[in-house]
């Protein structure tokens, strides 16, 4: 399996890091290794001193496709769920004022949470789903999928070009605004529509 992660896809979180915005969605991979495991802690790496929390909606794709119609992208998932992509901010800012990949900040072990996964179908209209994090039960960010720039099955249309989807795939479609820095003993909690998804510890 891969994990696929769509970057800039809210506007005010492209705001909030002063980043330019983009004209087509901004892809980068995690591998495997990057899963933090379950009911383990994320460990914050020796190699940064900022690492930073972004919740994202995620998709499990279902079925192998190739250059899907968004009409089609619907298919391809059964399964919605929230996770996190820790960002080692500083490295990040390093590799990108060098114009370099962003793998080291991006995709390093225990970088990946990826919280419960919901039937889709129990939910309304995905393109406005609401969802949370709280960090020591303090609401830092609160997003909602109608204002990503780039809606789940746009998303779906478009890595497919570039990429064959493959059943148990994870497609991590952006995170908004409240972005921040974590800190040892915190605990992250998300929430997809008011449901737990996922609550973990830092260390």
């Amino acid at each position: 399996m891969k994990i696929i992660c769509i970057g800039r896809n809210y506007t005010k979180h492209i705001e909030e890091l002063a980043n330019e915005r983009p004209e087509h969605p901004v892809v980068f991979m995690k591998p495997d290794t990057s899963i933090l495991l379950k009911k383990n802690p994320f460990i914050i790496p020796e190699f940064t001193e900022e690492v930073h929390h972004e919740v994202e909606v995620l998709i499990k794709i279902n079925r192998i496709g190739k250059h899907i119609d968004k009409k089609f992208a619907h298919k391809y998932f059964d399964e919605i769920g929230l996770g996190i992509d820790f960002t080692a901010r500083d490295i990040q800012t390093q590799v990108k004022e060098k114009g370099l990949p962003w793998e080291k900040a991006k995709a390093f072990d225990g970088s990946a949470v990826i919280g419960k996964w919901f039937d889709k179908n129990q939910f309304g209209d995905l393109n406005d789903l609401n969802f949370s994090l709280l960090r020591n039960d303090t609401l830092v960010q609160d997003g909602n999928t109608s204002l990503m720039l780039w809606k789940i099955d746009e998303i779906i249309e478009y890595v497919s070009k570039y990429f064959t989807l493959k059943i148990g795939d994870i497609i991590f479609t952006g995170t908004p605004a409240g972005v921040g820095p974590v800190a040892p003993n915190d605990r992250l909690a998300g929430f997809l529509e008011d449901q737990p998804a996922f609550e973990i510890k830092v260390k």
